[in-house]
């Protein structure tokens, strides 16, 4: 933009510009404004992965910061308060109107105390702010009292006496008008705010625990984050948008995460008219409830249905439910039957399979028409749309749930969707466009597309041949094997993810693959940092039904100014322990990269931003110092 005659164009977007600036000194005002902001410190970054609605150690996870709150209560009081009463501060950071009932109920909560505490949680703000311009500290404020927190914040060391009474003045009489509480909360939320300047939520948000909801509402709320949806999350956009097939499968998830009541109770979604069509249908005198019978019926019918209108996909060896012989209580598949767990399936029409009965298509009809009209879920999935996406390049890190489909030979493996082969970077961005036109136009082809996303073959959002049908109906264990994608074990090696980071357009000698969905199992000595730390895996099993196997309870990563480091969280208790207990979420830290200068907003993709802003508005500086345009104040 810094064109000595200015274009057509140039002159439209520079007179388009000086509506905002009008005027030379207000060029240059925002030029030094924006120069000075780009040496402020590189805001924390704090990644979470594969949370399935485990909402309380999620929401514990969020307000401790990943123990950065803890880290910066210790830098601050190291040398004043004991390990006791840094932990008591942490607490009522955390949880501020519940501590504060505790401590009140106990009698701690004195005039003194009160007065006392809001200076420590000023100085902790104040500590935390310095990485931040006035005016963005001031935007994080509640609103009813930014004057006043604004006032207490910039109070410099050694100020005049004079200076000082000021201030304990303001904090005596916050006691003594009783808003204490209030200035409590209001200084704990900022602090929270201040710890971490964004969230990235690395997929599934959804199935397994049953608080997603809860998870979403905290999320909408989160004051800047985005998300990379998982397989846990697209399936239920897709239900969301109208695909019969994943409300199938959204709903035989929660019958067998046995958390049922996200649906019923979080999303109003009456199950009643399917639960009477099973007792009315199928048997319950085996290993299957007949709600679980009938919606995997269903779920198979239409799986049938769908992969039978997308040849090119080459999944026909998911057609199973064609080769159930229930008379002999067997699945005749190649050359040899497999015993089935159920010889119970009274809708299955041997001549047209994947058809659904007349009394199966009601439910599935009347069920959808409830998905459409679940305000809530709606728009819950409408937020994933607008804050999520398939992939993210974001400050030289590559973050997407899964993988990026591959060969053995470590080449990208190319899928064949309506007449176009796409592969790698061009296959996620072909992924997210069919995800937004499904939600959109609610076309039967971009809705099929969202059920391969949750299940396919080569879904980079699922990453493996998935074995519904046999951990369904066969007894056969080792038919179960969930064969993963090549991606897995060759990422292990740094070249071929520095050949993925090219291919997102980052540089490889310093960028990051972040992704989660497969658990690490520490236990057995897996890691999450690999490939030369080019590759960072977070799913640590959040979900308690993955502590055993993982031996922990998920990870988070952090990157600040000084690098990246990995969290390993210990098994959350309750938030009664929280309270009564000060028992924080501990966990093992392990700084992976050290940056040799601390980083700065100018190495950051904000930064980039930044820059370009200065550039147009050098050019408007001399378009006003040349004649060009004239001021308009």
């Amino acid at each position: 933009m810094a064109d000595k005659a200015l274009s057509p164009a140039n002159r439209k977007y520079l007179e388009l510009l000086s509506e905002k600036f009008p005027s030379a000194q207000s060029v240059y005002t925002e030029i030094i404004n924006l120069e000075a902001i780009l040496n402020l410190p590189k805001g924390t970054e704090h990644f979470v992965s594969d949370v399935h609605g485990e909402y309380d150690a999620f929401k514990h996870i969020l307000n401790n910061c990943s123990g950065v709150i803890r880290e910066r209560v210790a830098a601050t009081f190291r040398f004043e308060l004991t390990h006791d009463e840094q932990a008591d501060l942490c607490t009522l950071i955390y949880y501020p109107h519940r501590k504060l009932r505790r401590l009140r109920s106990s009698g701690t909560a004195t005039p003194e105390w009160y007065a006392i505490t809001l200076m420590r949680l000023v100085r902790l703000a104040r500590y935390l702010s310095d990485s931040y311009t006035r005016s963005k500290v001031r935007k994080a404020m509640p609103v009813e009292y930014a004057y006043i927190i604004d006032e207490l914040l910039h109070a410099a060391p050694g100020e005049g006496e004079q200076r000082q009474r000021y201030h304990q003045r303001i904090i005596d009489t916050i006691v003594d008008t009783g808003s204490a509480d209030d200035f409590i909360v209001s200084l704990a939320s900022l602090i929270k705010r201040l710890a971490v300047d964004h969230l990235h939520l690395v997929g599934d948000v959804f199935d397994r625990g049953s608080h997603a909801d809860k998870i979403l509402d905290r999320l909408m709320e989160y004051h800047s984050v985005d998300l990379q949806w998982g397989n846990h999350d697209i399936v239920w956009m897709g239900a969301a948008a109208g695909s019969a097939t994943c409300l199938a499968a959204v709903i035989r998830n929660n019958i067998r995460y046995d958390s049922l009541k996200i649906l019923e109770g979080a999303y109003g979604i009456s199950l009643r008219e399917l639960a009477l069509f099973a007792e009315a249908t199928y048997r319950a005198d085996d290993a299957m409830s007949p709600l679980e019978k009938a919606i995997s019926v269903i779920l198979f019918k239409l799986e049938g249905q769908t992969i039978l209108r997308h040849p090119n996909w080459h999944m026909e060896d998911r057609l199973l439910l064609e080769h159930v012989d229930p008379a002999r209580g067997v699945a005749r598949v190649g050359e040899k039957d497999y015993e089935l767990t159920t010889s119970d399936f009274p809708t299955l029409n041997p001549g047209d399979p994947y058809a659904l009965s007349e009394d199966e298509l009601r439910v599935m009809d009347n069920l959808l028409e409830a998905v459409r009209t679940s305000y809530k879920l709606q728009k819950h999935v409408n937020f994933l749309y607008e804050h999520g996406s398939a992939y993210l390049v974001h400050n030289n890190d590559v973050l997407f749930h899964a993988c990026v489909p591959m060969n053995e030979d470590g080449t990208f493996h190319p899928v064949n969707h309506q007449g176009q082969l796409l592969s790698g970077k061009a296959y996620y961005d072909y992924a997210d466009k069919l995800a937004r036109r499904a939600w959109h136009e609610h076309d039967e082809v971009s809705l099929d597309w969202m059920w391969y996303l949750w299940c396919g073959r080569y879904s980079p959002l699922s990453g493996r041949v998935v074995k519904t049908f046999e951990r369904t109906y066969f007894k056969d264990r080792s038919t179960w094997e969930e064969p993963r994608d090549p991606y897995y074990a060759l990422t292990d090696d740094e070249r071929v993810c520095r050949r993925i980071l090219e291919e997102f357009g980052v540089d490889p000698s310093c960028g990051h693959i972040i992704n989660g969905h497969t658990p690490v199992h520490a236990s057995e000595g897996e890691k999450a940092v690999r490939a030369g730390g080019r590759l960072i895996v977070i799913d640590g099993g959040f979900c308690q039904a993955y502590h055993k196997t993982t031996g922990i309870a998920g990870y988070t990563l952090i990157a600040d100014p000084r690098g990246m480091r990995i969290k390993a969280h210990r098994p959350f208790g309750s938030i009664a322990d929280v309270l009564d207990l000060n028992a924080d979420i501990m966990s093992d830290d392990d700084r992976f990269e050290v940056r040799p200068h601390p980083l700065t907003i100018n190495d950051t993709d904000t930064g980039a931003d930044i820059r370009e802003q200065i550039a147009d508005l050098r050019a408007l500086l001399n378009a006003y110092r040349s004649g060009e345009l004239p001021e308009r104040s």
